[in-house]
């Protein structure tokens, strides 16, 4: 085991999490998305989405859930298992009309097993391997949803989503983080549009931080900055969207547009400025007998500065595939994408779970 090599991951961790305060990338674990059927589409399910997994993309398209309850569970990992990122939700219709669904979500990401080297070299220079333990570094996530149609105008649909969200770093650090969603969908025969308000009330994190003196003298003979009580802010951002959708004989068809509009001016946006950023994607999914689906989405729009001559920038586009399963109550989804990866080539393989519970006759 490298002492180097294991002391910077722990300081890259620790100094990440505190040095976050800036408001572009805070919480980027809630970004990820849930549901291979959506990974599978690039994301593109704002207006379409209409299952469980609709309280994290649009909770106002939970009102389409077919059967009483509803569970779905999703679980992936990156970077040769080293990352793990879980999802499981149980959706529920309230009411005798069926027009309203109640939802809880629960979402984790997390790196298990780093060695924190912190202590490997005693006070007096010696290396004891005794001294180097194991902890984690996790992101959670709960999600209450509610939605509801709106009983004066037909096909429109609201709901809203309450966040509590903890993360964590072994034994080290330690967040609290509280927000709210809101979503908005009107359904035709044809067509839907939906739009969902993320982080309206700007999502906070309140970090605390509990080290040693020792572990401190690490931080400061290494020439990092000693982590301290801090907050961060998740900035808002609005994500419209417009499916159109169709059924002819045994098959039936689904194409999405959606746009993707925050505030961190990430200059490498297919349309982005010092302060606006805008993100669209695409999803189409075929379907034969509402059994067998073959979906693809692009996304991910952007310019990046071309490796070989750094005076020219080159477009890049990333596509995603994904096939999904109907059997029965039981729905299997497969997507093949790019997550956690600076290379272009699709290396994410996601599986997800959906199973409705009807009444007995």
């Amino acid at each position: 085991m490298n002492f180097r090599i294991q002391t910077f991951i722990l300081l890259i961790i620790l100094s990440s999490s505190y040095g976050a305060r800036g408001q572009k990338f805070v919480n980027e674990f809630l970004n990820i998305g849930v549901g291979a059927r959506a990974h599978g589409m690039f994301g593109s399910v704002v207006a379409s989405a209409n299952d469980g997994t609709a309280a994290y993309w649009n909770t106002a398209g939970m009102v389409d859930l077919e059967n009483p309850m509803q569970v779905n569970a999703m679980h992936a990992n990156w970077f040769g298992g080293i990352a793990n990122y879980d999802y499981v939700s149980i959706a529920r219709k309230l009411g005798t009309d069926r027009k309203s669904v109640a939802a809880f979500s629960f979402i984790r990401l997390g790196v298990d097993n780093i060695p924190n080297t912190l202590n490997l070299i005693g006070p007096d220079g010696t290396v004891d391997y005794n001294r180097v333990t194991n902890f984690s570094a996790s992101d959670f996530a709960g999600l209450f949803s509610y939605a509801t149609e709106i009983g004066n105008i037909d096909n429109l649909s609201v709901g809203g989503n309450i966040k509590v969200i903890h993360r964590s770093i072994g034994s080290f650090g330690k967040a609290w983080g509280f927000g709210a969603d809101l979503g908005v969908r009107y359904k035709a025969d044809k067509f839907a549009f939906g739009l969902s308000a993320r982080d309206i009330t700007t999502t906070f994190n309140s970090w605390s931080f509990n080290l040693t003196e020792d572990e401190k003298k690490v931080f400061q003979t290494t020439g990092n900055d000693i982590p301290v009580s801090s907050t961060e802010l998740t900035l808002p951002r609005l994500i419209f969207g417009g499916a159109y959708f169709d059924t002819k004989g045994n098959f039936s068809y689904l194409a999405e547009v959606d746009l993707n509009v925050s505030t961190n001016g990430t200059k490498s946006g297919v349309l982005s400025g010092k302060n606006i950023n805008l993100d669209p994607s695409l999803g189409l999914e075929l379907g034969y007998a509402q059994r067998v689906f073959l979906r693809a989405g692009l996304g991910n729009m952007q310019t990046v500065i071309n490796q070989t001559n750094t005076a020219e920038r080159n477009f890049e586009i990333q596509p995603n595939v994904g096939l999904g399963l109907k059997l029965g109550k039981l729905k299997v989804d497969y997507a093949l994408a790019n997550i956690g990866s600076v290379s272009g080539v699709l290396v994410s393989h996601i599986f997800s779970l959906g199973l409705d519970f009807a009444p007995r006759n």
